[in-house]
């Protein structure tokens, strides 16, 4: 009688006392709200770039680099655009957190993407200097400024945390035995960093460059949120195990 009492009390202590579902559930539903601000940040971005690049006046994506659209009387598009991805990635670094803290990639993961949110920030608040005739009638400028400075270094910050944070994803999932994850995340960090150092050396490829290694990065970035939203947490504990 007294273990079957215990059992209930159990039971009560885990539903809803309201009637509205189980309160384990309810908690997880944060961590997720966390996670979608990951899995929503890359394709927002990206969308809101490419319609950008063909209705910007002036603006040719072909030899003009993103950057570029933070300036003129449509940059604050862009600025709000870097800013607010820079936003749902700290969101997303506090989810990782939530959801793999004690277990592999729990604490580098989230530091990483956190610190690849803030520097998307601090790319929205320093802008780039203008150049290649945009924005149309703006001279470009012989020595780069100082906010000009502060933004190419952000830009570097950003590649470097967004990427090792995709090598800490590959062990993550060589622990959870997910191979293809692991190997997409290795691949996206390689081609990630190689399209972006590589591109420099001809200035006439730099523009689609930096556009196709954002593609990669971001989306990867993307995409293991999705991955981590469509895990069961008891599996992964599980497999943490």
């Amino acid at each position: 009688m007294i273990v079957a009492d215990s059992r209930q009390a159990n039971r009560l202590q885990n539903v809803d006392p309201q009637g509205e579902g189980n309160i384990t559930a309810k908690a997880s539903s944060p961590t997720r709200a966390l996670l979608l601000c990951g899995a929503i940040a890359g394709p927002l971005f990206i969308l809101t770039l490419l319609i950008q690049d063909y209705t910007r006046p002036g603006f040719d994506p072909r030899q003009d680099a993103l950057s570029l659209l933070s300036l003129g009387d449509w940059g604050w598009v862009q600025i709000v655009n870097f800013g607010l991805a820079g936003i749902l990635n700290l969101l997303y670094a506090v989810g990782l957190w939530r959801r793999l803290h004690g277990g592999r990639g729990g604490t580098w993961g989230p530091i990483l993407i956190g610190a690849y949110g803030l520097g998307l920030v601090v790319v929205s608040v320093f802008r780039t200097d203008p150049a290649n005739g945009f924005p149309p009638g703006v001279p470009a400028v012989t020595q780069p400024s100082w906010h000009g400075a502060i933004h190419a270094l952000g830009a570097l910050f950003v590649f470097v945390m967004l990427s090792a944070a995709l090598a800490v994803f590959v062990r993550l999932f060589l622990a959870w035995n997910e191979r293809w994850w692991a190997l997409y995340s290795l691949a996206s960090a390689v081609l990630f960093l190689l399209i972006f150092f590589t591109g420099f050396a001809n200035a006439a490829i730099t523009a689609r460059t930096l556009r196709l290694a954002v593609f990669i990065g971001w989306m990867a970035a993307s995409l293991v949120a999705i991955k981590l939203l469509n895990t069961p947490d008891t599996a992964r504990q599980t497999q943490d195990q």
